[in-house]
């Protein structure tokens, strides 16, 4: 018989929640000029910066009408293709979004456009598991909730304002407070606190 590392876990099921807005990615949808759209990636920019602003297009990035590029902190990437390898390898995780964006058709075309480590979308990465709304975030624990069938113990969620993490953390969600945006150790932290 076939063992796989994850079989002897304490959690059947994992749902990883993250916050948009400056915890996935920068500049925050409220500080656009505008819808962002493809533009070809400017010479001035570090590997690094184009590869926080890579797309599913070769050499294009996203801006906004001021020239500001759309940038995934680069935490998020790392942790929704690492989640992407451990479903492939048998672990039932999932990466879910739970975001209070003032412009939810831009976060959209954003999560539709934005590709992480491994190459998938953000959109593919969530799913359908996505709760945009300017509801408290306990709002949109619940319909995770409802909707997955996890619990709230085995949900992790990172957000970048306090106060989110407060009234998350209330649920008996497990969080991580992103304060400069989503980092790899921010990750690390996640996969200590479910044994991964």
């Amino acid at each position: 018989t076939c063992t796989s590392e994850f079989d002897n876990m304490k959690y059947d099921k994992i749902l990883a929640v993250f916050d948009l807005d400056y915890t996935v990615w920068q500049p925050e949808m409220y500080q656009l000029y505008g819808k962002p759209h493809y533009v070809r990636a400017p010479e001035e920019l570090s590997p690094f910066e184009l590869n926080e602003a890579k797309t599913i297009k070769e050499g294009m990035i996203l801006k906004d009408m001021g020239g500001s590029p759309m940038r995934v902190f680069h935490g998020a990437p790392v942790a929704l293709a690492e989640i992407n390898k451990f479903r492939g390898e048998g672990l039932d995780i999932r990466a879910a979004v739970a975001s209070r964006t003032d412009e939810p058709g831009w976060a959209k075309f954003c999560m539709d456009n934005l590709v992480v480590e491994d190459g998938a979308t953000l959109s593919k990465c969530f799913g359908s598991r996505v709760e945009i709304s300017f509801d408290n975030k306990k709002y949109h624990f619940r319909r995770l909730h409802k909707t997955t069938g996890i619990p709230f113990e085995q949900m992790i969620f990172f957000d970048n304002e306090y106060g989110n993490i407060k009234s998350v953390a209330s649920l008996g969600v497990k969080c991580i407070y992103t304060p400069d945006g989503m980092k790899k150790e921010h990750w690390e932290e996640a996969k200590k606190a479910f044994e991964l």
